[in-house]
C-alpha cells in the first residue's frame, strides 16, 4: 500500500490520540485446524442431530413457519426436526454479505468477505471502575459508555449500551438504552432487547425514526444489528424466537449464537460442543429464513468450557480459541459471517483479563470472524468496565495496525537514504525520515513506551490506572454528534408513547 493511500493517523478526537474511524479488512488466509474431512464430520453430525433429534421451539408463531417450510413439527411437543434437504435449501438463501448503514453514512458497516467489525458489550447489570469498584449499573454509567464508545475510534458498532441501567424500570428501560445509542453516537448500532416481539419492533421503530426511513426503506437499507441465543441443549425459547422472527421480516441482520457451555449445556468437549453449537444455530438461521427468505440471519459462535472443580463458565481458554476457529470454518462451509466475542473471566483489569483477552481477540482474527463483539467485557459477562473497554480498544487497534497491507515499494526501501546515511549513521536527520516521522509507525492509545525514569517521574502508573485517565480525557473532549431536532423530538415522542402504553398494560394485568 503506498502513503497516500494508508489511514491518516494524524485524525484525532480532540485531544486523545488514537486512529481514524476506518474499515478493518483481513487479507490474509484465515487458519483452519480441521481438516476438510473433519468439516464434513461436524456437517454430518449436525444434520443427524437437526434430522434424528430436532429443537424444542417454545413459539407457535415459529412452529407455524417451520411447519411451512417443510420441517417436521410436532405442536404438541413443540419438538421440529428438519431433512438435511431443507437445511441445505435454506441455509443456502441467506446473504453471505450485507452493509449496516450508520446514522452517518460515513460510519456504515459492511459485515462478511474479509471484513472485520469491532463492537461493544451488551448485558451486563454490573459496571466497574477503579475509582468505585464494581455497582449497580445506573442511566448515567449507561450514557457514559455509549458517549465513550462513540468516541473511540476503532469501534465500528455501538454493541449494546454495554450495560443494563439497573435504577430504571426494566419494562422500558430498553427505550432509554436505544435513545442513547441513537443520539449519543453516529455509529451503526445493535440492540440488545429482541426478547420479545413488541421489544424488538420498538427497536425497529426507533431506527426508522433515527434513519428516517418506512419499512421497505429500512429493509433495502438494514440500521440495526440483532443477536439471539438458543438455551443448549436443543431448545430455542419463546422471547428469542420472537425477537429472531421479528428481526428477519424487517430484514435487520441478526446472529443465532447458541450457548454451548461444554461440560454443562453441551457435551465435555470441544468437538461436542462445535457440533451442538452448529446444529442449533443452523437451526436458528433456518427459522430466520421461513420467516422471510434472504433475510440477512447469519452464524454466531459462543462454545465456552466449564471449569470442571467447580462448574463455572471458563472465558478466555484456549478450548474457547480452538471452538472460534473450528466456528469459522463451519461458517465458510455455508456461506455465512460469523459473530465472536472478547472474553475473559477475570474479575478485574488485570494481566488475566489481558491474556484471556488478547487470545480470544487472536482465535477471531485468525479464524476471519466478522464481527467482534463484547469489548468491555469483565467477570464473564456479568460486568461493564470503562477500563477494560480501554484495554480492549487498544488490543483491538493493534491488531488493525497489523492488518494493514505493508509498503513494499521502492519509495518504502529508501535506498537513497541508506546510501545517505552510510555505515554506522543514523536515520533521524535523513529526508526519508522527516517525511515520515509524524505517521511512521503505530501510535498507541494506551501503551507507555517512555524509560523507566520518565515514567518512575510521571506516577508510576499502570495500564490500568492509565485506562482510567483516557476514558475520563474521553468524556471530557466528548462532543455529542449532529442529530437533526425534529429527529431527537420524533424518538422522544415515541419512547414517551411506548411508555405509557406499557405502563397500562402492566397496570390492567
Amino acid at each position: 500500500m503506498s502513503r497516500r493511500n494508508r489511514p491518516d493517523r494524524k485524525a484525532r478526537t480532540a485531544g486523545t490520540k488514537q486512529r481514524p474511524f476506518a474499515r478493518v479488512r483481513n487479507r490474509y488466509p484465515p487458519m483452519e485446524i480441521l481438516s476438510a474431512d473433519q468439516v464434513e464430520a461436524i456437517h454430518r453430525a449436525s444434520l443427524k442431530i437437526l434430522r434424528d433429534m430436532g429443537l424444542r421451539v417454545d413459539c407457535r408463531t415459529s412452529l407455524r413457519l417451520l411447519k411451512g417450510a417443510g420441517a417436521d413439527v410436532d405442536f404438541d411437543t413443540r419438538q421440529v426436526r428438519f431433512a438435511p434437504e431443507l437445511v441445505k435449501e435454506l441455509i443456502a438463501g441467506a446473504p453471505s454479505k450485507f452493509e449496516v448503514h450508520a446514522r452517518n453514512p460515513e460510519k456504515s458497516i459492511v459485515i462478511g468477505g474479509d471484513e472485520l467489525v469491532f463492537a461493544t458489550t451488551c448485558g451486563p447489570p454490573f459496571v466497574s471502575d477503579i475509582d468505585f469498584g464494581r455497582r449497580d449499573g445506573t442511566l448515567e454509567d449507561m450514557r457514559n459508555f455509549v458517549k465513550l464508545v462513540g468516541a473511540l475510534n476503532v469501534f465500528h458498532v455501538e454493541g449494546g449500551s454495554g450495560l443494563e441501567p439497573m435504577d430504571l424500570p426494566p419494562e422500558t428501560r430498553h427505550l432509554d438504552m436505544m435513545m442513547a445509542q441513537i443520539t449519543l453516537t453516529d455509529k451503526a448500532w445493535a440492540p440488545n432487547w429482541l426478547n420479545s416481539t413488541s421489544r424488538a419492533r420498538d427497536c425497529i421503530e426507533m431506527a426508522k425514526i433515527a434513519l428516517q426511513t418506512d419499512d421497505d426503506g429500512l429493509r433495502a437499507r438494514p440500521g440495526i444489528i440483532g443477536g439471539v441465543n438458543t438455551n443448549s441443549p436443543r431448545l430455542l425459547d419463546e422471547s428469542q424466537a420472537e425477537g429472531l422472527v421479528e428481526f428477519a421480516r424487517a430484514g435487520q441482520p441478526i446472529y443465532v449464537a447458541p450457548f454451548t457451555l461444554a461440560g454443562a449445556m453441551s457435551p465435555a468437549t470441544v468437538a461436542g460442543a462445535v457440533v451442538l453449537q452448529n446444529a442449533e444455530a443452523l437451526a436458528g438461521i433456518i427459522l430466520g429464513q421461513a420467516a422471510c427468505r434472504g433475510a440477512p440471519v447469519f452464524y454466531g459462535s459462543f462454545a465456552i468450557t466449564v471449569d470442571m472443580k467447580t462448574g463455572s463458565p471458563s472465558f478466555g481458554t484456549p478450548e474457547y480459541a480452538q471452538a472460534v476457529i473450528m466456528s469459522g470454518q463451519m461458517a465458510r462451509l455455508y456461506g455465512l459471517p460469523i459473530r465472536s466475542s472478547v472474553t475473559t473471566s477475570s474479575s478485574c483489569v488485570d494481566a488475566q483479563a489481558t491474556y484471556e483477552s488478547s487470545l480470544s481477540i487472536e482465535a477471531c482474527v485468525q479464524g476471519h470472524v466478522n464481527l467482534i463483539k463484547h469489548a468491555g467485557w469483565l467477570e464473564g459477562g456479568l460486568t461493564c468496565s470503562f477500563e477494560k473497554l480501554i484495554l480492549d480498544a487498544e488490543m483491538l487497534q493493534m491488531h488493525a495496525a497489523f492488518l494493514e497491507e505493508v509498503d513494499v515499494t521502492d519509495d518504502a526501501f529508501g535506498l537513497d537514504a541508506i546510501a545517505e546515511v552510510g555505515v554506522g549513521g543514523h536515520f533521524f536527520g535523513t529526508q526519508h525520515t522527516l517525511d515520515r516521522y509524524e505517521d511512521a509507525f503505530y501510535a498507541p492509545l494506551l501503551s507507555d513506551w517512555r524509560n523507566y525514569e520518565n515514567w518512575r517521574d510521571d506516577g508510576s502508573k499502570t495500564a490500568t490506572q492509565r485506562a482510567n485517565e483516557i476514558w475520563k480525557q474521553l468524556l471530557r473532549e466528548y462532543e455529542k454528534p449532529p442529530i437533526d431536532p425534529g429527529v431527537e423530538e420524533e424518538l422522544e415522542a415515541y419512547i414517551a408513547k411506548r411508555k405509557e402504553e406499557i405502563r397500562s398494560s402492566a397496570s390492567s394485568n
